[in-house]
Formats: C-alpha cells, sequence, structure tokens
C-alpha cells in the first residue's frame, strides 16, 4: 500500500484549472521528486497534498485513508511535514524556538529530534539563539527542514529546495536529505527544477507538463541528463 496517493486529483484557483486528473503515489520510505517548468503546477501540487488547496475532484489517501476533506492542521498532526517555496521561517525567532514550533507536527511523535536535527546541520545549533532572519537563504533552508523533522514525521514535503540557494549548500542539502531518507525512513516528496537536484535524490520522478503528469522516470532514464532535461529546459 502507498504511504501517499493521489488519484484523479484536478485543482483551481477560482476558475483557473492547475492541476488536471494528477495520478500520483509515494510508498513508505521512497524518494520521490516531481519536475517541470515553472507554472505546470508543482507547488500547486503540494499544496493540494498538505491540504492548503482543496481538490475540485479527485481523492488524496495517506496511510491508505481518504484525508481529502481534512484541513492542513489536521494533516500535519498526522505526520506530514511541509517546506514551503521560500522557506517561511519565523524571522523574529530564535533559532531553536523555530525548530520547537514544529513540535505541532505528527502527535504520534513519542520523541522529539532536536539532537539529531542539530547533527545533520550543525550550523544550526552553533546559532540557535540566533533570529532566524538574519540567517543566510541556505541556512533559513535548513532551519526549515529541521522544523519540519523535528516532531519525526512519516512523510516530508519540500517545495523547491534549491531556489535562491548558492550550488555548494544545494549539494549539502540533497546530501542531508538522503541520509535523512536511509536513517530515519522519512519518505520524502519534493518538487525541483534543478536538474542536479533531482537526479542526486529522487529515487523516481514524475513528470508535470500544463497541470499533469505526463511521464515517470525511474533507473536509466533518471540518470539521463538529456531525458531530465528536456522537460525542464524553456
Amino acid at each position: 500500500m502507498a504511504l501517499l496517493d493521489l488519484s484523479g486529483v484536478t485543482a483551481a484557483y477560482d476558475r483557473t484549472p492547475v492541476l488536471r486528473d494528477v495520478d500520483l503515489s509515494v510508498d513508505q520510505g521512497e524518494i520521490v521528486g516531481v519536475m517541470g517548468k515553472n507554472g505546470v503546477g508543482k507547488s500547486t501540487l503540494l499544496k493540494t497534498v498538505v491540504g492548503l488547496l482543496a481538490p475540485r475532484s479527485g481523492t488524496v489517501s495517506y496511510h491508505g485513508e481518504d484525508v481529502t476533506d481534512l484541513a492542513a492542521d489536521e494533516r500535519a498532526r498526522r505526520g506530514i511535514g511541509y517546506i514551503p517555496q521560500g522557506r517561511d521561517v519565523f524571522p523574529k525567532l530564535t533559532v531553536e524556538q523555530n525548530v520547537r514550533m514544529g513540535e505541532t507536527i505528527n502527535e504520534g511523535c513519542d520523541e522529539y529530534l532536536h539532537d539529531t536535527v542539530y547533527e545533520y546541520f550543525p550550523v544550526l545549533a552553533e546559532r540557535a539563539d540566533q533570529s532566524a532572519g538574519t540567517l543566510s537563504g541556505g541556512e533559513q533552508q535548513m532551519l526549515a527542514i529541521a522544523r519540519a523533522l523535528v516532531a519525526n514525521p512519516d512523510l516530508l514535503l519540500l517545495d523547491e529546495p534549491s531556489e535562491g540557494i548558492q550550488p555548494s549548500i544545494v549539494d549539502q542539502i540533497s546530501e542531508d536529505m538522503r541520509a535523512i531518507n536511509d536513517d530515519l525512513g522519512t519518505t520524502i516528496l519534493f518538487v525541483e527544477q534543478n536538474l542536479g537536484v533531482i537526479r542526486s535524490m529522487a529515487d523516481r520522478c514524475y513528470a508535470m507538463e500544463r497541470g499533469e503528469v505526463v511521464d515517470e522516470l525511474a533507473g536509466e532514464a533518471l540518470a539521463d541528463e538529456g531525458t531530465i532535461a528536456g522537460y525542464l529546459a524553456v
């Protein structure tokens, strides 16, 4: 049984359709990517999964249960962590206070992972008392991931992790996400248009065009730069 399953999901903003009859599944323990050009519906897809946008039709299932009508806060309590595009840290709170905000995710958590997230992101431990708004873009991305991870969610949704971040930090975050998946068994669904991140992180990847899933890549196809680039080139 898939951990996450979308069946025939269509979503819109007002009267403008953005997702069209999307089928997508993520098994427990996978890292699955969703790629495509700007404006194809990638971020809308994650917002629909986390409950920030209600689909017009179709179903969203999590742990085999239909959660289509559940609010975003209820989905979070059931173990879905969400790192939005642009990170959205609380700039006036300290690093430590931001991390503790993540304790509201996953009500089934028996033990918070404060020590663990600081092991993955030691720069955050060094700056625990520093205001989050004074961190670099890459450090804020690490903080947003740490905040979502501290309550040990079953599923992490990660929106454009490479956006606005220098390449060396992007590489480090990609390595960290693979380590988190290997060490903790955290299932990850991410959207991205950075070819390097897709190739280094994803076990398999869906390609989107005009709000539709048009292909699924794994194995040799996912290793082929030309194949991936065809879905990302403007």
